[in-house]
């Protein structure tokens, strides 16, 4: 945070002394405003009216290091608004692959009035607790559809893992939601051999299951998440979308209730 601060007060302070340097470059008698200097000369002052430009930010930022704080905020606020607009419209363009995919899970209300998107990993620490929120929200809330798009990222395990995980939603969709709270509420590991575990106890055929993960579609649903992911800046999970907005990281059940609120008031 300190670094990030830094690299952005720096570039600010930056921008702010080639602003002063380039006026006073386009005007070499500012030092002497009236008086008419020989163009042999127009160097040299301008050397001169560098120095006591840098003086002069030096020491207006020495006594106002407050102002660095000001820009670093003003900054942040931009590029908060300009990602957010582009998150818009990455929305618009994709909102039958967010919202609508045939690979995800749904749980909650299927035909609910609001859909809330759960990027996830099945052996994200910080998704395996948000399961939680998942739960309590989907309970509380009759008109709430809850999809869950698989996001593999931590590795061969979690890519394993998700394949079983797609192919048992493509045999049996209707229990989708039980596969999923027993492998990402379980102890231990999310592997390919626990994923199956629970897929056979849920009434999957073995053979079947293992014919199902071959299926070439899954790993097109993979990359096709993978590029979504991408242009809505994605890095890390859970990760959600919820109306038009993009909500990074496991906020809690109150942070999340709010933005479906927000989202069911913008119907």
């Amino acid at each position: 945070m300190k670094k990030a601060l830094l690299l952005g007060t720096t570039g600010a302070v930056a921008a702010l002394a080639m602003l002063a340097f380039g006026f006073v470059a386009g005007n070499p008698q500012i030092a002497k405003a009236g008086t008419a200097q020989p163009a042999q000369t127009a160097e040299a002052d301008t050397k001169i009216d560098r120095t006591e430009v840098e003086g002069i930010i030096r020491d207006y930022l020495l006594k106002n290091p407050e102002v660095l704080l000001e820009v670093q905020d003003a900054l942040e606020a931009k590029q908060k608004e300009e990602q957010r607009i582009a998150h818009m419209g990455v929305i618009k363009d994709a909102k039958d692959q967010i919202f609508n995919s045939a690979f995800d899970g749904v749980v909650g209300n299927p035909n609910g009035k609001v859909t809330i998107v759960e990027f996830y990993d099945y052996n994200c620490g910080f998704c395996k607790r948000a399961i939680d929120d998942m739960r309590a929200l989907t309970k509380s809330d009759p008109d709430l559809r809850f999809v869950l798009k698989e996001f593999p990222i931590l590795g061969p395990d979690s890519q394993k893992a998700s394949v079983v995980s797609m192919a048992f939603h493509l045999m049996k969709p209707e229990k989708y939601g039980e596969f999923h709270n027993a492998l990402l509420g379980g102890q231990g590991r999310a592997t390919e051999a626990a994923a199956i575990k629970i897929a056979l106890s849920l009434g999957a055929d073995e053979a079947t299951l293992r014919e199902k993960m071959k299926d070439p579609s899954i790993n097109e649903a993979f990359s096709k998440t993978y590029d979504l992911a991408n242009k809505l800046a994605i890095t890390g999970t859970p990760s959600y979308v919820v109306g038009n907005e993009v909500v990074f990281g496991a906020l809690g059940q109150e942070v999340l209730a709010e933005k479906i609120e927000a989202a069911k008031a913008a119907l």
